[in-house]
């Protein structure tokens, strides 16, 4: 079964807009879990400018089902996941005011720190996972590494999706045949929707989860949050 974790990020992003609590994303954890989500994923950075540092705490005693913590491992970052004790954190690359997401990490070239950061996360029984492109070599440093999972980042396969799916997918496959090979599951995020969902989950049978926010959000303002989240869980049977 691949779970589907709801990223809440826009939510915030929305009510950071105008100022207030207004939409609560409190209220968006709950629904979301209620509505069938089987895991709320949010990425705090360091601007605030969507998750805030008091979200992550305020939303922690909300969850039901599983609680991932995205972002770079700071010092600041490290303490809080552990403070708050997320039930996964995925660990990305990203500089501090990089817009989104937009690469994997280097596992070979970042290999000591990633080994001391997940050693720390493993320590406290926080389950880790590592955002990397979908290439052999990097999945195969991510084992060196010791992670439990990886998540491989999708934007390549959406964008190329439209034009030739098959060929969109083919990394994908094999990089998560490597991971099925080396003991490490597989988890995968980043412009995956309704239109290119089904076939990912179909080609890569050993799909431990996916995250989605950005286009799950916003087939919500056209489908209502329930219907939505719905039609993510039926791409995943």
């Amino acid at each position: 079964m691949t779970r589907l974790s709801v990223n809440i990020n826009k939510i915030a992003t929305l009510r950071n807009s105008r100022g207030g609590s207004m939409p609560s994303v409190k209220d968006a954890a709950i629904r979301c879990q209620q509505f069938g989500a089987q895991g709320i994923t949010i990425h705090p950075r360091p601007d605030e400018r969507h998750i805030t540092r008091k979200d992550v705490y305020e939303i922690k005693p909300l969850i039901t089902t599983e609680f991932n913590i995205e972002g770079y491992p700071s010092e600041d970052f490290l303490k809080m996941v552990i403070e708050v004790q997320a039930d996964q954190v995925t660990l990305v690359p990203d500089s501090n005011d990089q817009l989104t997401s937009d690469h994997g990490w280097d596992t070979w070239k970042h290999m000591g720190f990633l080994k001391e950061v997940i050693a720390r996360l493993q320590s406290h029984g926080i389950r880790t996972s590592i955002f990397v492109d979908p290439e052999e070599k990097a999945v195969e440093g991510a084992a060196e590494i010791r992670t439990d999972r990886i998540e491989l980042y999708t934007e390549p396969y959406a964008t190329l999706y439209p034009i030739d799916k098959n060929q969109a997918i083919e990394p994908f496959v094999r990089a998560a045949k490597v991971a099925e090979n080396l003991g490490i599951d597989v988890n995968a995020g980043h412009d995956l929707s309704l239109e290119n969902l089904p076939f990912m989950y179909h080609k890569i049978p050993n799909l431990k989860e996916v995250s989605i926010g950005h286009a799950l959000i916003a087939d919500a303002l056209y489908l209502g949050l329930e219907t939505t989240i719905q039609k993510y869980l039926d791409c995943l049977k």
